[in-house]
């Protein structure tokens, strides 16, 4: 189970009502951060979740509303008296953009370990979550996030009991594990089927659409996408500023044939979002406003 909460669901700036854009899944015991814009642990502490458990960020990119919160959390996090490392992954500069907002969190108790990204997709896995990164196609580079959470195939116990496998070893096996003993190799394909439908979640933020979207968005669970605009007359506005309207976000979701779109990174201008949802859903039925706090847990199909 995968359970996912936009933290932010705001562009440009903080509102009372609307945070900067932030998204925390948690799987497993580990807890993930997509972007870090202002008052991000604000929004945290309001939705009851816990920054120590936090071990992975990843950044769109490097404008200040998505990252202008990291001093902060990175104080707050240390103040826990976090040990673990973290690690953060983003676009090429991140260290040094990393270490700049560090200035005025210089002494942390825990080390940070960067992934900088450098080719068009990237893939990476830590613990548990398969992370791929595309490229996107906003004013400054950017990126956005396809995480999977795997799913191997089911334990053939027959299978198992045929090769005269140790049932010590069975629940290695089952988590993926190669053994040696007693002059004996035992791989995980020995006694596990063809790999089950896992979970899928892809976030894309601060982009024009591009068929890499679509791509990496594949048949996800949850497509959280940028609706930066809502006004069919903003179409301009969002080519001229790289964004995207609620109903090419719309397009986007329906080529993917994805389960569920999230809307997210609402214009400080928008208000009555909801007024524009008829025509969304009329190019993508399973279409939803994003709003601070919204939580699912998405669950592995039987």
């Amino acid at each position: 189970m995968l359970d996912v909460c936009l933290l932010g669901t705001g562009g440009m700036m903080p509102l009372p009502y609307r945070w900067l854009t932030s998204l925390m899944t948690r799987y497993n015991g580990s807890n993930l951060l997509i972007d870090c814009g202002e008052g991000t642990q604000i929004a945290i502490k309001e939705k009851g979740w816990n920054f120590k458990p936090i071990d992975i960020m990843c950044f769109t990119h490097y404008h200040a509303d998505h990252i202008s919160g990291l001093p902060g959390i990175l104080l707050t996090m240390g103040n826990a008296e976090r040990t673990e490392p973290l690690t953060m992954i983003g676009p090429k500069g991140l260290e040094t953009v990393v270490n700049a907002l560090r200035t005025i969190a210089p002494e942390l108790p825990f080390e940070l370990k960067f992934i900088e990204l450098t080719e068009p997709e990237q893939t990476i896995e830590l613990n548990g979550y398969r992370i791929h990164a595309f490229r996107v196609n906003h004013s400054i580079l950017c990126y956005g996030y396809t995480l999977e959470i795997p799913r191997a195939g089911r334990f053939d116990v027959e299978a198992a009991m045929q090769r005269a496998i140790p049932k010590q070893y069975w629940s290695k096996l089952q988590k993926g594990e190669t053994i040696e003993a007693d002059g004996c190799i035992y791989t995980p394909d020995m006694v596990l089927g063809a790999p089950r439908k896992g979970i899928k979640l892809t976030y894309c933020t601060d982009t024009r659409p591009t068929a890499s979207i679509a791509e990496n968005a594949k048949g996800s669970d949850l497509f959280i996408c940028e609706g930066m605009y809502a006004e069919k007359e903003k179409i301009a506005k969002a080519k001229k500023y790289r964004h995207m309207t609620f109903c090419e976000a719309a397009e986007l979701a329906k080529q993917a044939e994805v389960k569920s779109l999230w809307l997210t990174h609402f214009s400080p201008s928008l208000v009555h979002a909801e007024n524009y949802m008829n025509e969304v859903r009329s190019i993508f039925a399973e279409a939803h406003l994003g709003k601070d706090g919204k939580t699912i847990e998405l669950d592995f199909e039987e």
